[in-house]
């Protein structure tokens, strides 16, 4: 068992900073997921009191009524949650921001197997059990074993009905169904560890200098930008260390409070066709991430005085000399948060 263990953790664990940049997205992507599941469940769950109402109480729809419910709640719960957790530390955010996702696994295998014996309708069990696993693997970062052992449990309260219905062909290929998604979860993670360690061995040639002018290099050489403007943006989102950032406060904060975001919309993403080209040039991958209208960087790609300093580096503490992005106003009140942690 142990030796098991220790090939598990050999071939697929990957520490939680390494996998927070994953889990911003994982945090994104709940945030839509949950969207789609209130107005799922909250149109439904008010077609079944409409139902109530002009047919009579019929033990089918109170069934209904909790199930449409649970889908309303969660997605209520899950942006929520999704929106409050946004500036959790790197260390402890992979699991938070992934917790929504098992969730709404749980819930998508849960459906399936109401679908099976409540509404008697095992074709759809079957669909919805394999559009959750399968849109699981497309959209979230998660780890294999929790994620089989969902799958598993899902598919034993399903396989006395799957026999009655399909036979034991209808059962074989349930059952090939499970094996799959959990062999391509595995792969991923294997897939996911070793880009990882590609991102780690970037991170070597890959700095921004913050103390002073703000400076982004590559290969010791500064990394060249079409547009003036493009620089800040980065720096911007440097400062960030790695938050979400919309593109309202993006632009107001590149051309002023009172920008139009409307006019200065095709600017801004001017920037942004800019910035991957320049980067992509140099092969950069995974450092500037956009995500349904959401801008970042990825910290952990990328060496940083400013980061060092935040992490209590010495070395960072005495390189800081009172300037921090000097070339930026709006990067004061961090120099002045630094001077103030100098101080304490």
């Amino acid at each position: 068992m142990k030796n098991l263990a220790e090939s598990y953790r050999t071939r697929y664990y990957i520490s939680p900073k390494d996998l927070a940049d994953a889990a911003e997205t994982n945090r994104l992507h709940t945030i839509v997921v949950s969207s789609l599941l209130f107005f799922f469940g909250i149109l439904d769950f008010l077609a079944v009191i409409l139902l109530i109402f002009t047919r009579g109480m019929n033990g089918k729809y109170i069934f209904s009524l909790v199930y449409f419910g649970i889908f309303t709640l969660y997605g209520i719960f899950g942006v929520l949650y999704s929106i409050k957790i946004k500036n959790v530390e790197r260390e402890k955010a992979y699991f938070y921001k992934t917790v929504p996702f098992y969730l709404v696994l749980l819930i998508g295998v849960g459906a399936a197997v109401y679908n099976f014996y409540v509404l008697g309708q095992p074709f759809n069990g079957v669909i919805v059990f394999s559009l959750a696993g399968f849109l699981a693997l497309c959209t979230f970062s998660f780890s294999p074993v929790p994620f089989s052992i969902i799958l598993f449990a899902g598919m034993a309260a399903m396989v006395p009905g799957i026999y009655r219905n399909f036979k034991m062909s209808g059962l074989a290929d349930s059952i090939l169904a499970m094996v799959l998604m959990m062999v391509i979860a595995f792969y991923k993670r294997r897939v996911e560890k070793k880009f990882v360690a590609m991102l780690n061995k970037q991170k070597k040639n890959l700095e921004a200098k913050t103390f002073g002018n703000f400076t982004l290099l590559y290969d010791n050489k500064v990394i060249k930008f079409a547009r003036s403007k493009s620089s800040e943006l980065i720096a911007y989102l440097i400062c960030k260390n790695g938050s979400s950032v919309k593109t309202k406060e993006l632009i107001s904060v590149l051309w002023g409070d009172h920008a139009d975001s409307a006019r200065y919309g095709a600017n801004f993403r001017n920037l942004v066709v800019d910035i991957r080209h320049s980067l992509s040039e140099l092969e950069i991958q995974n450092f500037f991430i956009s995500e349904y209208n959401n801008f970042r960087i990825n910290p952990e790609v990328i060496q940083c005085d400013y980061y060092d300093f935040l992490n209590g580096d010495k070395q960072a503490a005495k390189n800081f000399t009172g300037e921090f992005m000097s070339q930026y106003s709006w990067a004061e009140d961090v120099t002045g948060f630094l001077e103030r942690k100098i101080l304490k």
